[in-house]
């Protein structure tokens, strides 16, 4: 597939922005297939994590690979500016097994993570222990507190999802080499003399800031030197 390059005076390779539809879409497959990619990744770190005997194993680390992996794959899902895989896509997929059934459930749980619940006690039950019966005059004995566990699949769900973001990352990168030639037209199209006219995208690391110059980008700002309020003291 050929590839077109604007030119500086100095001889430099200039790459200049794509606003056009099919760039768009272009966009939006390459994102899904990064996401898919992260999706991956975090099934193979989940297996290693899984093999390692409990008492040995961070629970943190799991809960969190697979939290990240639900997020990531939904996402490729998504709804309103971004246009997203759908449901025919996954039907399309050379698997076998309930691989709709798999793939609902997977967006379920995801949900479960993101929404806010509807009432407390979807995230935890407040109880009254009571005394048993049968000794004496019963009473209230405490209070029991049960904190809703979210759900953690095995190793063969967590295959699942990874050969799931597999075979969708293969069909979204089949379909995005072929976008890349309409993307090329269109830009053929164009033409140079327009092209040329836009703001150039930054391509390779941010040059470095001359001494004493000011910044023109800003970082993340800076963390509090501080440490936490000092909790306040009991009367």
């Amino acid at each position: 597939m050929g590839e077109t390059d604007a030119t500086s005076p100095g001889g430099q390779a200039l790459t200049v922005p794509l606003d056009v539809p099919s760039a768009q879409i272009l966009a939006d497959q390459a994102a899904i297939i990064q996401d898919l990619q992260f999706v991956m990744d975090c099934c193979k770190r989940l297996l290693t994590e899984l093999g390692k005997p409990e008492i040995v194993r961070d629970a943190v680390v799991p809960q969190a690979l697979w939290s990240a992996a639900l997020v990531a794959y939904a996402r490729c899902f998504g709804k309103g500016r971004r246009l997203g895989l759908t449901t025919e896509d996954v039907r399309t997929l050379p698997l076998q097994g309930e691989v709709m059934k798999y793939h609902q459930w997977v967006l379920g749980e995801r949900d479960k993570l993101a929404m806010h619940q509807k009432t407390p006690f979807e995230g935890a039950k407040v109880g009254a222990a009571l005394s048993p019966p049968g000794r004496g005059r019963r009473r209230v004995e405490g209070i029991v507190i049960l904190t809703a566990s979210h759900v953690l699949v095995d190793d063969t769900g967590v295959r699942q999802l990874g050969g799931l973001a597999s075979e969708l990352a293969k069909q979204t990168a089949g379909r995005a080499q072929k976008q890349q030639d309409a993307v090329l037209a269109d830009a053929q199209q164009l033409g140079v003399d327009t092209l040329d006219k836009l703001e150039p995208l930054r391509t390779g690391p941010p040059p470095a800031a001359s001494e004493g110059a000011p910044d023109t980008e800003e970082g993340p700002p800076a963390a509090p030197e501080e440490g936490p309020p000092a909790a306040p003291e009991a009367p």
